[in-house]
């Protein structure tokens, strides 16, 4: 079985240059902090262009799902996290080798690496031929490694690790220090006085007593004494440096590059289901979505703004999940309700939702159904810039008009709080030029406004309204739902809950 990648199903798949540079979406989505979160304690594997590069194929998608699912085992994932752990380690090591100025040292160091290596593939190679992966992804690489553990390469790399082990180990040298002179000698089976010594000084212990021993740590290296010794350590025994020598001028190219690759790609999944994980133990739903690029009929029930939840969850407060949905006909959710009620959050979440299905991972909700779109445009309100010439109104123009240039009958369109900064008519009839041009593209869209008619202008435009508590209009239930436009602001219940009504300011301020 050909294995390519476990990220990519085939060739032509792969980060794209444009992966180097975050998508103009991520912000205005939050996608930054969920990424920027994801992947914060694996910043030596560069997984940023991975998650800046979606899919847009669905059998790469479901590729990429199904290994997502296989690593969901626990004993699976322990596996290839104890495989990075090593090639994590064995990395530090070749830094070490690098960075040493001694030449047996630096030989030592290299070793040390290959043997973690040969360690890191066995282990893996032997627990992957017992674990039982369904994903093509999966399936294809413990192939490949078990081929490769098999090859006479690395067959004879691990046995030539174990020979020189066994070799060092079998040294043996007696040290002879005087004064500032140090001799070394071969070892000529002299009494060890090391038991009598300490059996000698064991009466004198009261209690337990502080060990003052020091433990180097291993980036120290070592001193010119040490380096000293060292040599001449090699000249008595010059068959086993000289087999060592050998090892490390002819082992230099050691490391596979596809393991190599594997190890940094695998660590997409292990981010993100770690990240995923906290969550799921605080009782929220994540699912596999079903995605198709053919119906726009979209649903997610339970769903919520990754961001804005593990913000909550660090906090210990409470999160809300809504429901999204599109049936037939309807293109246009138009999202209106009173200020602070989750409108934005709304646009966010489903905005969230369809990027991170187009990179094959489990999406925030309890089951799913999404379109792949080509790209996510968004629109949201931006500071005025000082050195810009533009008013806000025509900025926007020129956003919008940018995005509907280049937006096609497959992408998502994403509209927040668009032409607040000119009159109510207006505004009205430029958003309903807008609308009316993305319906004409059959483009998917969330627009959030305040101007209801938006809601009424035809078939593919469906009403979305963010709640409050019936009893105390003053408080947001953070829900939104399905229902026709009341046009309420709720201005009147938030000034009188604040004391600030026209009565309330007469009564403290005298006319």
């Amino acid at each position: 079985m050909h294995f390519h990648s476990i990220l990519f199903r085939t060739s032509e798949d792969g980060i794209t240059p444009e992966a180097c540079t975050t998508p103009a979406c991520f912000r205005d989505l939050n996608l930054d902090q969920i990424i920027d979160t994801v992947i914060a304690g694996k910043k030596e594997y560069n997984l940023a262009p991975m998650f800046c590069t979606p899919l847009r194929d669905l059998d790469a998608i479901a590729y990429r799902q199904a290994v997502m699912r296989d690593l969901e085992d626990t004993s699976l994932c322990k596996l290839i996290a104890a495989f990075s752990a090593n090639m994590t380690h064995m990395r530090r090591l070749l830094i070490l080798s690098d960075k040493t100025y001694y030449h047996h040292s630096k030989v030592a160091w290299f070793f040390e690496a290959v043997s973690v290596y040969c360690e890191a593939v066995m282990g893996l190679a032997t627990g992957l031929a017992d674990a039982e992966p369904q994903s093509e992804g999966l399936c294809a690489f413990r192939s490949y490694l078990a081929a490769y553990a098999d090859s006479a390469g690395f067959t004879a790399l691990h046995a030539w690790v174990a020979r020189l082990r066994t070799s060092l180990a079998g040294i043996t040298y007696c040290l002879l220090i005087r004064d500032t002179s140090i001799t070394v000698r071969p070892y000529e089976a002299e009494r060890d006085y090391s038991a009598e010594v300490a059996q000698t000084f064991a009466k004198f212990q009261q209690g337990a007593v502080k060990d003052y021993r020091v433990a180097l740590p291993v980036s120290t290296g070592m001193g010119h004494v040490e380096a000293g010794i060292l040599d001449l350590v090699a000249r008595l025994f010059p068959d086993i440096f000289g087999d060592l020598d050998a090892f490390a001028a002819t082992n230099a190219s050691f490391l596979d590059d596809t393991l190599r690759i594997f190890d940094q790609e695998v660590q997409f999944y292990l981010a993100y289901l770690a990240h995923i994980a906290v969550l799921r133990q605080a009782g929220l739903p994540f699912c596999y979505p079903e995605l198709t690029d053919s119906e726009k009929a979209i649903c997610c029930y339970d769903a919520f703004d990754l961001a804005l939840a593990w913000s909550l969850h660090m906090s210990q407060a409470p999160i809300v999940l809504n429901d999204v949905a599109m049936t037939g006909p309807e293109r246009i959710l138009v999202v209106s309700g009173p200020n602070q009620g989750g409108k934005t959050t709304f646009a966010r979440m489903v905005g969230q939702l369809h990027y991170l299905a187009s990179l094959g991972c489990p999406v925030p909700g309890r089951t799913a159904r999404l379109f792949l779109c080509d790209r996510i445009f968004t629109h949201f309100e931006q500071e005025e810039r000082s050195t810009s010439l533009d008013g806000k109104l025509q900025d926007d123009l020129k956003r919008v008009h940018t995005i509907l240039r280049q937006a096609t009958p497959r992408s998502l369109i994403i509209l927040n709080e668009i032409f607040t900064s000119t009159t109510l008519s207006d505004a009205l009839t430029l958003g309903a030029r807008v609308l009316d041009k993305i319906i004409a593209l059959d483009a998917l869209c969330v627009c959030v406004t305040f101007i209801d008619e938006w809601s009424r202008l035809g078939a593919q435009t469906v009403s979305l309204v963010s709640t409050v508590v019936p009893e105390d209009p003053t408080l947001r239930t953070f829900r939104v739902v399905r229902q026709p436009a009341d046009g309420c602001s709720y201005a009147q219940s938030i000034a009188e809950k604040h004391r600030v009504t026209y009565d309330c300011l007469t009564e403290r301020i005298p006319l």
